[in-house]
């Protein structure tokens, strides 16, 4: 009886254990089903995810090249403004000095004209006989010996008549009496001012003979020879040119 007894306790034992058993097994997969669901959601959400921030990066692609598309359109735009401005700068520049170049001819051809009524002024003001006075009184002076007095006298001449025949002989005797005050390199200057002025003035050979003075006077021998020698070549067949052969051949 008793053997029976611990029989029936041993398998309704086992029974138990058997459905525990059992019991352990639902909830493990219960589990696992669970877990997976829940993998699959968070593959689906990070999937999503990730179209979505694919969308977002295209659409942000899309912009950027249709920005940089818009951005080089104005590019072009401002440089052809710039070619249209520059081409109008370039116009008004040539414009503009082709203006200045009108008026300073115009200008210049103004000054021409008052420069020629002046003279003509001048010339119909001037007293021939005060012109000769003042001539022969200038010419006075320098035979007396006073060549200071002479050469202010000459100087007042040349500005009180510009247009006198007699221009050219006053230079000439501001020069001579430069040398004969010995300051020679003046006198060369006052000279050449009428070689300069009046290269065919009666007075240029004479002129040109002073300058050799001056030149032989200072020690500038072939200096002196030389300048003989131009007179002669440049004004042959007058005093000057005779007294220049002399003083080459030695004479004088």
């Amino acid at each position: 009886m008793k053997l029976r007894a611990a029989l029936l306790l041993g398998l309704c034992l086992a029974a138990g254990a058997a459905r525990a058993g059992m019991f352990d097994d639902d909830e493990a997969r219960k589990a696992v089903a669970d877990l997976r669901v829940q993998v699959e959601a968070n593959q689906k959400a990070a999937e999503e995810r990730l179209a979505k921030l694919e969308a977002q990066a295209q659409d942000r692609s899309i912009d950027l090249a249709r920005q940089l598309d818009e951005l080089k359109q104005e590019l072009a735009r401002l440089r052809g403004q710039l070619e249209v401005q520059a081409h109008q700068l370039d116009t008004l520049d040539r414009r503009q000095k082709d203006l200045y170049t009108d008026l300073d001819a115009r200008l210049r051809k103004l000054e021409a004209g008052a420069q020629a009524q002046e003279k003509q002024a001048a010339s119909a003001a001037a007293d021939p006989v005060a012109e000769g006075k003042a001539y022969e009184a200038a010419l006075n002076q320098f035979k007396l010996g006073n060549y200071q007095s002479s050469i202010a006298a000459f100087q007042n001449f040349l500005a009180g008549y510009p247009e006198s025949q007699q221009v050219s002989s006053a230079q000439y005797w501001i020069g001579n009496a430069y040398y004969a005050l010995r300051d020679y390199k003046t006198a060369i200057a006052a000279q050449q001012k009428l070689l300069a002025s009046w290269p065919d003035s009666p007075k240029a050979p004479d002129a040109l003979l002073n300058i050799a003075s001056c030149q032989a006077e200072m020690g500038e021998t072939r200096a002196a020879r030389e300048t003989l020698q131009a007179l002669q070549k440049k004004y042959p067949g007058t005093p000057a040119a005779e007294q220049a052969k002399q003083r080459l051949a030695g004479k004088r």
